[in-house]
């Protein structure tokens, strides 16, 4: 019975581990970097558009995985506006919860803009927030 009462206790101190853990905010290190490798900004591509991420000083870690000075890529399309602050990127946004670091998308002809956000396991932004430049592309 005390071995049984035992388990169960460091049981639920593991949850409340992990729960803590998970209600604070990620952080970044200083110089994380997320990029956009290709396209680059100002080029002609066709409808089919290979995005290659790049990363620096962070690694690369699964949606759902908690690991400090790591996160996932998300790719904004034509967004005016970032997520905001302290909040999950919605369902507009295109998430790579896999740990992703390129992908194919398909886009009508005319501009468009893409930027990088990446999200820590609950698909928040760090803080500070690890973000690209945004680019504009022309799709012929």
């Amino acid at each position: 019975m005390k071995k049984a009462l035992a388990v169960a206790a460091a049981a639920i101190s593991a949850l409340g581990l992990a729960a803590t853990l998970a209600a604070q905010p990620s952080t970044a290190p200083e110089g994380a970097k997320v990029y956009i490798v290709s396209p680059q900004h100002g080029d002609t591509v066709g409808t089919n558009v290979t995005v290659v991420f790049g990363l620096s000083n962070m690694g690369v870690a699964p949606a759902g995985i908690a690991m400090p000075n790591t996160g996932h890529h998300h790719l904004l399309i034509n967004k005016e506006e970032l997520p905001a602050a302290g909040q999950p990127m919605g369902a507009d946004v295109t998430h790579f919860g896999l740990g992703q670091t390129q992908t194919s998308v398909t886009l009508e002809p005319g501009q468009h803009t893409l930027q990088l956000v990446l999200g820590d396991h609950l698909h928040i932004p760090h803080s500070p927030p690890v973000m690209s430049e945004k680019i504009t592309i022309t799709v012929e």
